[in-house]
């Protein structure tokens, strides 16, 4: 079956910087869109960041330019590597494929 597991979560300063990963199995990962998506306490889930089979990436205009998406085909895994990170980035992340999605990974930035 689908399986989504992220990794790399953790407690981060204020500019500091994560990696997540989600290891994907039980389909196709080359022929799917893959996406990272963040639910902060007490808000609706949000899009965070996508990327297409071909590579087209998209983003939250609120994560322009601090975060990155890719994936690597040969390893099954899709990544988001966070930069500049921010109070308000605090939240649970998500994988997702289709409509499965991993267990999530907290995020948290504080001083």
């Amino acid at each position: 079956q689908v399986q989504l597991v992220e990794s790399g979560g953790g407690l981060v300063q204020p500019g500091g910087s994560l990696r997540l990963s989600c290891a994907a199995s039980g389909f196709d990962f080359n022929g799917y869109a893959m996406s990272w998506y963040r639910q902060a306490p007490g808000k609706e889930r949000e899009l965070v960041a996508l990327i297409g089979s071909t590579y087209i990436t998209n983003y939250a205009d609120s994560v322009k330019g601090r975060f990155t998406i890719s994936r690597d085909k040969s390893k099954n895994t899709v990544y988001l590597q966070m930069n500049s990170l921010k109070p308000e980035d605090t939240a649970v992340y998500y994988c997702r494929a289709s409509n499965n999605w991993g267990q999530g990974t907290q995020v948290t930035v504080s001083s």
